[in-house]
């Protein structure tokens, strides 16, 4: 029995493949050969993947004597801890780059600031290292510290909220 598929019955079938949990499909015709093979974890994760990044060109299809779609499956990122949500009235102080979050020049020192210290413009509030280079982190305005969100020695991502201030 000889079955003919033409481009919308193939972006059918590969569809319906990504929506279930088929784990190794085969199909083969007389002048092509389908091939889709992808381990699963999680559903969800796979069908959001393999319908957004694996769009296939039709006259690729038609042309082609074999097909073989191998879908890797891609960890999701880690996600940066994120700040509780804070008070209107507060101003969130940020991680300019990605780095190790310091609150003294040193071990055993003094931190720079504490909650409920007053900072001038200017003024080191912390250090964050990057590539064994320790950069000081300043004051963009007049205010009290209000809250520190990172412990001492913790990574930090570009953007996290390491202090909240209430501008004076």
């Amino acid at each position: 029995m000889t079955m003919k598929l033409d481009h919308d019955d193939l972006n059918r079938l590969i569809e319906k493949i990504s929506t279930s949990d088929i784990q190794e499909f085969l199909l083969e015709g007389e002048d092509f050969k389908l091939e889709i093979k992808r381990n699963l974890f999680d559903q969800s994760q796979f069908n959001n993947n393999f319908l957004s990044s694996n769009s296939i060109d039709k006259q690729t299809i038609t042309n082609q004597k074999s097909i073989n779609e191998n879908v890797p499956i891609v960890n999701e990122p880690e996600i940066p801890p994120v700040a509780p949500p804070g008070r209107s009235d507060l101003t969130d102080i940020t991680s300019p780059m990605v780095g190790t979050f310091y609150r003294a020049a040193a071990p055993g020192e003094d931190p720079f600031v504490e909650v409920g210290n007053n900072v001038k413009v200017g003024q080191t509030i912390c250090i964050l290292e990057a590539m064994k280079l320790m950069n000081e982190i300043e004051s963009e305005f007049n205010a009290e510290i209000v809250e520190i969100l990172v412990e001492n020695g913790t990574p930090v991502e570009f953007g996290q909220v390491l202090m909240r201030v209430k501008q004076s």
